[in-house]
């Protein structure tokens, strides 16, 4: 097949342990160490609490309610436990026990993910049995080499710079050629406009593959994306949480010569040609980053609902541009054939929408059968908002983009920190509207 079908497919997901938590509200009146009496139950029965909550009692005067939740103890331990609560508190509720999902880890600063980088799922210096390089073993060495580099490498160092070998820079040009041909009439005005500043900025061209320092700080002042080396596929959910952080993840080696239209792994060309130039269009820069912050502690169903619609949009994605459509999707710019193929009548188009993309099935190995097509990246971030509301995570983040942390919202404190900054922002607009 001509071009490749990469992406982080939703697939080899860790599932999530559950957790047996057992819940209880109970009040207690205003006395002085009236609570630190009542924890001390808890304590005394070897009960660790998860959660717990206050407010003042709607009910009684002069009281405080609580609810508390915690991993369930035994039938006799949970009996002796209500019984000494009883006598504490004025009233005690047994809310019952339900199954809930932990929360799985996931980076809050951008230097964790640093901690992805052994954590490949597949490709990088180990090849498949039907690789086009896999009986090459000057090729697999190259490989090795090339992955090694991306497997050292740690958060706020220069990405180191790839001396690439004749062979690989003819098979680079090879791409280049078939697909620049192409971009004029198929590839998205965002695209078309990104990359010949890609060509005078950043040293592409078919006689050079590009550093990936140099692209990344081209991204960085363009919209605040920055590349990271990496040394095979990562899983869905270590690859979309990158994008929270405005950071991708890009291979640096390079497709087998034998095949230079084809490569059944992300590598180098369909990073740079099909992703990067994207990456430089602020729109399009927000809705990949709304996928990226949705992943973040997601559980591993929504993942894989986050995973196709990445898959249907910044790899196969298709928009809207007057009375035509026009290619955006990484999969399809950096893929001769299918490029050509998407804008045919040959396959079915829909307009994109994440609630029905989430659960649609879709081929890796051949041309895809159908396609979205986004009325325009602003509209496109507005529905995966919504769509993201709609998933059972149980808070939100926010990214602080001064300090490239993501901030968990899960209290009144830093909602209410949240609302100031938006304050200030919306003060700054108002002035900057009326000058």
């Amino acid at each position: 097949m001509d071009g490749e079908n990469s992406s982080p497919a939703p697939y080899q997901v860790e599932k999530t342990p559950e957790i047996d938590r057992t819940c209880v509200t109970f009040t207690v009146g205003n006395k002085v160490g009236i609570l630190q009496d009542t924890l001390a139950i808890f304590a005394s029965h070897q009960v660790d609490l998860a959660k717990i909550e206050s407010r003042p009692s709607k009910v009684t005067p002069r009281a405080y309610d609580f609810y508390v939740e915690f991993d369930s103890p035994g039938e006799e331990i949970l009996s002796r436990l209500m019984e000494e609560l009883n006598q504490k508190c004025t009233s005690v509720n047994l809310l019952g026990r339900a199954k809930q999902a932990q929360v799985p880890w996931f980076p809050q600063k951008i230097s964790d993910l640093d901690l992805f980088t052994h954590k490949v799922l597949a490709y990088g210096a180990e090849l498949a049995s039907d690789h086009p390089g896999f009986t090459d073993e000057t090729y697999r060495i190259r490989r090795r080499e090339i992955t090694e580099i991306a497997s050292n490498y740690r958060y706020g160092q220069e990405i180191p710079r790839i001396n690439y070998l004749p062979e690989e820079i003819k098979t680079w040009g090879e791409v280049y050629t078939n697909l620049t041909r192409l971009f004029h009439t198929h590839a998205c005005r965002q695209h078309a406009h990104v990359f010949p500043l890609l060509e005078q900025n950043c040293g592409y061209g078919p006689n050079n593959i590009p550093q990936l320092q140099d692209v990344s700080n081209f991204l960085k002042q363009c919209t605040g994306w920055t590349l990271r080396p990496v040394s095979g596929l990562l899983s869905p959910r270590d690859f979309l949480n990158g994008l929270a952080f405005r950071v991708f993840h890009s291979t640096q080696y390079i497709r087998h010569h034998s095949k230079p239209l084809y490569t059944p792994e992300p590598d180098v060309c369909h990073e740079l040609l099909g992703h990067v130039p994207l990456f430089a269009d602020p729109a399009f820069a927000d809705f990949s980053q709304e996928i990226g912050l949705a992943s973040l502690g997601a559980t591993d169903e929504d993942i894989e609902k986050l995973a196709t619609c990445y898959w249907f949009t910044v790899e196969f994605g298709l928009c809207k541009e007057g009375s035509e459509v026009r290619a955006f999707g990484a999969g399809l710019l950096s893929s001769f054939g299918e490029l050509e193929y998407s804008l045919t009548d040959a396959s079915e188009k829909r307009p994109f929408d994440p609630f029905q993309a989430a659960l649609t099935k879709y081929p890796i190995t051949q041309y895809q059968p159908l396609y979205f097509v986004a009325e325009s990246f602003e509209h496109a971030k507005r529905q995966l908002r919504e769509f993201s509301q709609s998933l059972s995570r149980p808070f939100d983040v926010y990214y602080n983009p001064l300090t490239q942390c993501v901030e968990v919202l899960d209290s009144k404190e830093k909602i209410a920190a949240l609302a100031r900054n938006i304050q200030s922002q919306l003060s700054v607009l108002t002035h900057a509207l009326t000058r």
